[in-house]
């Protein structure tokens, strides 16, 4: 094998361009951050709201790299398709895809909370629709360029609901569960083009959609329980391990499931 000069440093992307879904906050904004700290020769900021892709893309803007705010919904495949369209023709191409958009889209009012015996296939729809047709579309997006350029790195953010299941969350967890097997299959089926395609499984993480359940002390501590590392998530640990799936320091990993979650549950 030939060897690789790394001075840059390991996670170095050499001037690879990025697109990271539902990066308008959270986990998502951090690691639009991360790529564009480390080497990014530009980042796409998407968002269902404009505003909040302007702001992070104003961001990466002040780490020295071009960030271009994307304003569309996953769900939707032909704004998906025009989002991609959009970053070719700024930025010339997207070599790296972070599904990261998930929960129950935009609206947390779609979150149904009820026994999933006593739910209706309506209110199936926004966990399914964002967190597994949205990967879907953005992975279609963005495949063909890749295939032709003969590289690729294609990160899903999922959730451990989808590794181990979560009473009252059974169409979330089918859902992530959902897109890691499809990202399993991609992996299959595009490694001979050097396109690596992988998921990362997280466990509760401090961000703005969890924000109003850890205001409260007791729900917190009962959390905590089940974490041997006895805190909570943070957007740079996901931010960490995407950064790492992003770069060649994990050319040889692909269609793998890693769970950055405390602890909270194991690989095996």
């Amino acid at each position: 094998m030939k060897e690789q000069t790394m001075a840059g440093g390991i996670l170095d992307l050499k001037g690879r361009i990025g697109l990271v879904t539902g990066a308008g906050q959270g986990v998502g904004r951090q690691i639009a951050l991360h790529l564009a700290a480390n080497g990014a020769g530009g980042v796409v900021v998407n968002d269902y709201y404009e505003e909040r892709a302007k702001a992070v893309a104003a961001e990466v803007e002040k780490l020295g790299c071009k960030g271009l705010a994307s304003r569309c919904d996953v769900t939707d495949f032909a704004g998906v398709m025009g989002a991609f369209e959009q970053a070719v023709r700024a930025l010339g191409r997207v070599d790296i895809l972070v599904n990261n958009a998930g929960n129950y889209g935009p609206d947390p009012r779609n979150i149904t909370r009820k026994p999933f015996w006593e739910q209706s296939p309506d209110e199936w729809q926004a966990a399914l629709q964002t967190n597994f047709f949205g990967v879907l579309n953005c992975t279609r997006a963005a495949l063909p360029g890749m295939i032709e350029r003969g590289y690729g790195r294609i990160v899903t953010v999922i959730s451990d609901a989808g590794r181990v299941g979560e009473p009252n969350l059974e169409i979330y967890s089918g859902a992530k569960a959902g897109a890691a097997g499809f990202i399993r299959a991609i992996a299959k089926d595009v490694g001979r083009y050097s396109i690596t395609a992988n998921c990362v499984a997280l466990g509760t993480t401090r961000t703005p959609t969890t924000a109003r359940m850890l205001e409260v002390e007791e729900y917190t501590k009962k959390v905590l329980r089940h974490y041997p590392i006895r805190r909570l998530g943070e957007p740079e640990d996901a931010a960490n391990m995407v950064l790492f799936l992003a770069s060649d320091a994990s050319s040889w990993m692909t269609g793998q499931t890693i769970p950055v979650n405390g602890g909270y549950s194991f690989a095996v």
